[in-house]
């Protein structure tokens, strides 16, 4: 060992497994401190620490342990925690999981260096989000409206269309009527290349690179880097809120990698394992993603996230999206039997919620028919679909002409508002109008959920 405790280099790692390596007789180490990595060959790499307990240290190496022994290995000590440095000239540009451009851009000169484990928001000081976010979306706009400061994730399966669905928001998401800057942050997680070229054609296609900020780990980066990926981008998704007042999506994917690899460095540190072998504390780390999105009373800006996550074999009571739905507000579900239709989004909106849509809706904010024309168009889909299974047993000619409409509701429900090309991005007023049209469909009498005044206005003969 190094006795020079200023510069703390140990050459006295005593075990490699996976992700991990084990240094003995340090002192004044902390846990999530920072430590420099020089293999035999001196090559430079980075890693944190995971586990402090007596006179050892337990690492987790970002750019993986080939190479390492356990003879000629240095370790130093930084003292300090994970930093990103963070500026306003990180707005379109493109990042790996660590923080370090990969756009062949110059360096970012950083304006502050913040510590990416962020600080807790006190609860006191939230503002209760209250504010309406465009995405274009009728599905989303129309029904589970996304408002600013909320989180709301979508629950996917394999090989939905989740990824078109988050670059379409991406694309499409702003603040209607108002001047604020409005920006993205984009999150990747074990993402593929064929993947990752999809999103920045997309981005670049579009011209909407300008206000995204991409933050990508690729499927054969390090699994230890998938950790610090979404601390690094809402850490710098804080800094554009809380600093620049700026309002902030976060659109993270896809959360199911990240808890892949929480699961993977726990088994390499003989955790003894929760359910389906994840970490007993995964709902405490997931937590301290999500609850870093809100608002803060006294600052102009917000910070909203819509995590993505693909539910293993579309099992929504899978621990990932089970843990997800106690701490998030609401989630937009994405359905394999709508997608084999050939619809796009395959949003099915009756297992689908956002808890915060009444704050952010109504007169001022979108229209004041919006939540009357919500719940008659839920309540109307939701009969349709009930009585397709009934068709099934007794056949259509068994039906009601009142049945039959409402059979029909439920067709064009799919068909016209759920149904939209990816690159249309419809107005709040075109998504209500378009529900209007379709309530000609259903008997006036039925119309009970909207108000009298509003159906006069609009279903004029």
């Amino acid at each position: 060992m190094n006795t020079d405790i200023k510069t703390r280099e140990y050459t006295t790692v005593t075990e490699v497994a996976g992700p991990l390596m084990v240094v003995e007789g340090v002192e004044g180490v902390a846990y999530n401190e920072m430590v420099d990595i020089e293999t035999p060959a001196g090559e430079k790499r980075s890693g944190q620490v995971l586990e402090v307990r007596d006179d050892i240290a337990v690492i987790q190496v970002f750019e993986g342990t080939q190479d390492l022994n356990t003879k000629t290995t240095k370790t130093r000590f930084t003292g300090s925690t994970a930093k990103i440095g963070v500026s306003k000239e990180m707005m379109g540009r493109i990042f790996n999981g660590t923080g370090k451009p990969i756009d062949g851009g110059p360096e970012i000169i950083p304006e502050k260096e913040l510590d990416i484990n962020g600080s807790p928001m006190n609860p006191t000081s939230r503002e209760y989000p209250a504010d309406f976010i465009q995405t274009g979306i009728s599905t989303i706009d129309g029904m589970n409206t996304l408002v600013r400061g909320q989180k709301l994730p979508i629950f996917s399966g394999s090989g939905l269309p989740h990824n078109d669905l988050a670059a379409q928001i991406a694309r499409q998401a702003k603040v209607v009527g108002e001047d604020t800057e409005f920006t993205v942050i984009f999150g990747a997680m074990g993402i593929t290349h064929e993947e990752a070229n999809f999103f920045m054609n997309e981005f670049e296609r579009t011209g909407a690179l300008e206000k995204v900020t991409v933050f990508m780990n690729l499927a054969d980066d390090p699994a230890i880097e998938r950790i610090l990926t979404p601390k690094m981008a809402l850490t710098t998704a804080e800094y554009f809120a809380f600093e620049l007042g700026m309002h902030v999506l976060v659109i993270l994917t896809d959360l199911t990698n990240y808890c892949e690899a929480l699961r993977e460095i726990s088994a390499a540190r003989d955790e003894v394992p929760g359910r389906r072998g994840y970490p007993g504390y995964m709902y405490t780390d997931l937590a301290g993603i999500y609850e870093r999105a809100g608002r803060i009373q006294g600052k102009e800006g917000s910070i909203t996230q819509m995590p993505i996550l693909v539910m293993p074999q579309d099992d929504i009571t899978h621990p990932i999206p089970d843990l997800t739905g106690y701490i998030t507000e609401g989630q937009i579900v994405l359905s394999r039997d709508i997608f084999r239709k050939g619809i796009y989004p395959p949003v099915d909106v009756l297992p689908s919620l956002s808890r915060l849509m009444s704050g952010g809706i109504g007169e001022g904010k979108t229209r004041p028919d919006h939540s009357g024309v919500s719940d008659q168009m839920y309540s109307a889909y939701a009969e349709g679909r009930d009585l397709r299974d009934l068709v099934a047993v007794v056949g259509e000619e068994a039906l009601t002409e009142r049945d039959q409409s409402f059979l029909k509701f439920a067709d064009e429900f799919e068909n016209r508002f759920v149904t939209q090309t990816k690159d249309e991005d419809r107005s709040i007023e075109e998504t209500l109008d378009l529900g209007w049209d379709m309530f000609r469909i259903l008997p006036r009498s039925e119309l009970k959920r909207v108000k009298d005044e509003f159906v006069a206005e609009h279903l004029k003969d």
